[in-house]
């Protein structure tokens, strides 16, 4: 049945690596799927009619839009319509407890309601929240300084929104229904215009026009050329698409395309940058931190409103000058209905040329985001809570070289695991007491209170067997915090380094070998985990001292690497990753990016796909030649500690950014979870908070009398533990917002 459709088609996709199955509207016509790979790309296909693409949802794998909207697994999901979505999904709820950024929540709005980077016509759409593109410097706590963002963009300027308004109530045209606004906020053309500096949209561009670039005067040449016109000209009323507030290389013109001179005899080239960024990363960190700012906060429902919600249509379109051509809408027209093919063409290439409409995603006002003041008041308090919580001082003295804190709660241990060098293991009990510390009448005394519980095997000695890992690792190896990973649920350990080139996965209830993995030509120098999915299965990254990487499946069903309990004894990888000369001696994952970041005793970190591709290397400035440690954040920032006190900042696509030098000998880094801060700590015991796009250092607190081997944050990002090299644990209060509220006002 299928298989008729395939004629012409170019490419081969694998049941096992669909991850969301989404309906799609083409053309305004319900006969669309959307595929998402675990390769993170989506490959969109048109059908012939409804009933085709109901078949094909049924013949593909149960996984429903995937697992990141809170909604079950199942086809009817993947055939539910955008409103049904909306209704279903936690992630409104999840917005205003403020879990999730305004960033993916308008990732997500748009995603339910039909957007996609597949289409041009239907292309994402993110709103302009500055209006300020003139000054040095610019201040986020001024309101002038923010759009209203109760408004659609026509009607930001009184004087046009008259124009607007009479178009509207003048209306003699009978053949049309009346409308503001001739043309839309998001069309194939407006999002090639954004985009025209980067392939394969300057391709697409170019095919579109005859082979030529548009006319200089209106090529996309300077953010505030582009605001002011979005104000003036009647026939620009374009907000933006998401890549304003992630890609700083669309504003470069890198390939050195000739994009002609304007009239003021301006020489097109890269984008013309506001004086408040002084280069595009600038821009896009600046534009997205107004995004995630209180102002935008607190109106954002608003927009959603306009866009996404009950002002899209009707009287309350109206009112709100909101109303577009009638062929932009969803349901405004039954293409098999024109039987004419000479006028279903021409119907065609109107819809395509107009824009089209989100599908309409709720019919009454969307609920507003709860205030950051409610949420965490202690953010706005003066009174600062203590650096230090607590120290747990283990009954050991060997160095605690590996921290891993799994504390959400809907675990069945929410737990700090911790490993010394002598590969001692323990799972420390959590307690979440975010809501009390700090609180009237707390006081340290009240030992139920604070956030860790030693492992009472460790405690009182009795267990020590369930805890010790007695297999002979390889007499060369160092043991670092590189030599393990603890899967999400903290149930079970992985440890690389054996004789025998395997790494093995130990439960942390029994301390028994549950596997052993081989696949390396020489021992297993270190182990990453990716990020998990709901179920716990993950990406796992074994590095070697035969200079290859090997990527691997964690199972979290079965608990074991590999699909297939059957065949535990010689699981594949799914990739292999190659290029390094010498020893890998770090490695960073990130499901999320697909990518895999490496570094080998010497040489540049590479960067591959998960799978397998090589895309690039990081070349170091001089003297960076000696890779440590790695710490990847799923905003693409990536930040590489170099031997004797180097730290480099790369953009995922490669560009340098930022580097600095300290004189401390660093042995654990980590990325707030926003990628906006770097923790580190080292042998001279003091823990530093670093804001990662310039390493302005924000914090430092007291030291400590030991050094510190390994680090994590708890899943709130509230806590900070550090395991030390006297055989401790000491956790620390840590607030990353509190350093965004005094640091970040200006630029």
């Amino acid at each position: 049945m299928v298989l008729a459709y395939t004629e012409g088609l170019h490419g081969k996709w694998m049941f096992s690596e669909i991850r969301a199955v989404f309906s799609r509207r083409y053309l305004l016509q319900n006969t669309a799927l959307e595929v998402f790979m675990a390769n993170r790309t989506s490959v969109m296909f048109n059908f012939p009619d409804q009933a085709t693409v109901k078949k094909v949802v049924y013949s593909l794998p149960r996984v429903g839009v995937g697992t990141s909207y809170g909604l079950p697994q199942a086809r009817r999901i993947s055939l539910a319509t955008p409103r049904q979505l909306y209704k279903s999904s936690n992630m409104t709820q999840r917005w205003q407890r403020r879990e999730i950024s305004n960033f993916e929540y308008l990732m997500f709005l748009n995603t339910i309601a039909g957007r996609t980077y597949n289409d041009l016509n239907q292309y994402p759409v993110f709103p302009w929240v500055l209006t300020n593109y003139e000054s040095e410097e610019l201040d986020l706590t001024l309101p002038g300084n923010f759009r209203d963002l109760s408004k659609p963009i026509g009607a930001l300027n009184p004087k046009r929104a008259v124009f607007y308004a009479e178009r509207y109530e003048t209306w003699e045209d009978d053949q049309s229904p009346p409308y503001h606004y001739n043309t839309h906020y998001s069309t194939a053309t407006s999002t090639l215009s954004w985009l025209v500096r980067i392939e394969p949209f300057t391709t697409f561009f170019l095919n579109a026009n005859d082979g030529k670039f548009d006319h200089p005067d209106r090529t996309f040449s300077s953010i505030a050329r582009s605001w002011r016109t979005s104000q003036r000209d009647t026939s620009d009323v374009k907000e933006l698409i998401p890549e304003f507030y992630y890609l700083p290389e669309m504003f470069v013109n890198s390939n050195g395309y000739n994009l002609g001179v304007r009239e003021d005899e301006v020489v097109v080239n890269d984008v013309d940058l506001p004086p408040w960024a002084k280069k595009p990363e600038d821009f896009v960190r600046i534009n997205r931190m107004a995004l995630e700012s209180e102002f935008v906060s607190c109106q954002l429902h608003q927009w959603i409103d306009l866009i996404f919600g009950y002002k899209q249509r009707g009287p309350e379109a109206v009112r709100a000058l909101n109303v577009f051509h009638y062929l932009t809408y969803e349901g405004s027209v039954n293409l098999d209905s024109i039987t004419d093919p000479v006028l279903r063409e021409a119907m065609e290439a109107q819809i395509q040329n107009f824009g089209q409409t989100p599908s309409q995603l709720l019919i009454e006002p969307h609920p507003p985001r709860s205030s950051a003041m409610h949420l965490s008041p202690l953010m706005f308090k003066d009174q600062m809570q203590q650096d230090v919580i607590m120290v747990l001082k283990f009954p050991s003295n060997s160095p605690v070289t590996h921290v891993a804190a799994n504390t959400l709660p809907h675990l069945t241990i929410p737990a700090v695991v911790t490993v010394t060098c002598s590969r001692l293991f323990a799972v420390n009990r959590w307690h979440n007491t975010v809501g009390l510390r700090g609180a009237p009448g707390y006081s340290l005394d009240q030992a139920h209170h604070l956030p860790i519980e030693m492992d009472p095997l460790i405690a009182n000695n009795s267990g020590v067997n369930k805890r010790q890992i007695t297999d002979l690792v390889d007499q060369s190896i160092q043991i670092n915090a590189h030599c393990f990973v603890v899967t999400a649920d903290n149930r079970y350990i992985l440890i690389c380094g054996f004789w025998d080139k395997s790494f093995r996965v130990y439960s942390t209830e029994t301390g028994k070998l549950t596997q052993i993995v081989f696949g390396h030509w020489d021992v297993v120098t270190c182990l990453a985990r990716s990020e998990s999915y709901i179920g716990g299965d993950c990406y796992i990254v074994s590095g070697s001292r035969d200079a290859t990487l090997l990527l691997w499946y964690w199972s979290g069903r079965h608990h074991i690497i590999g699909d297939n309990p059957n065949s535990s004894d010689y699981p594949a990888p799914r990739a292999v990753l190659t290029g390094h000369d010498h020893e890998v001696v770090c490695v960073s994952v990130c499901a999320e990016l697909g990518l895999v970041i490496s570094g080998a005793k010497e040489g540049p970190c590479l960067v591959h796909t998960i799978t397998g591709d090589l895309l690039r290397a990081l070349e170091g400035p001089e003297n960076c030649l000696f890779p440590r440690l790695i710490s990847v954040s799923s905003e693409g920032h990536c930040i590489i500690y170099y031997e004797r006190g180097r730290f480099s900042n790369f953009s995922i696509n490669g560009k340098l950014l930022a580097q600095m030098e300290i004189n401390d000998s660093t042995r654990a880094i980590l990325l707030s979870s926003d990628g906006q801060n770097l923790v580190t700590g080292g042998d001279n015991g003091v823990v530093e908070v670093w804001q990662a796009c310039d390493f302005k250092q924000l914090y430092i607190y007291p030291g400590c009398d030991a050094g510190i081997r390994a680090m994590d944050l708890s899943h709130d990002q509230r806590t900070l533990i550090t395991g030390m090299a006297s055989g401790s644990i000491v956790a620390f209060n840590i607030d990353f917002n509190r350093w965004h509220y005094e640091h970040q006002n200006r630029y």
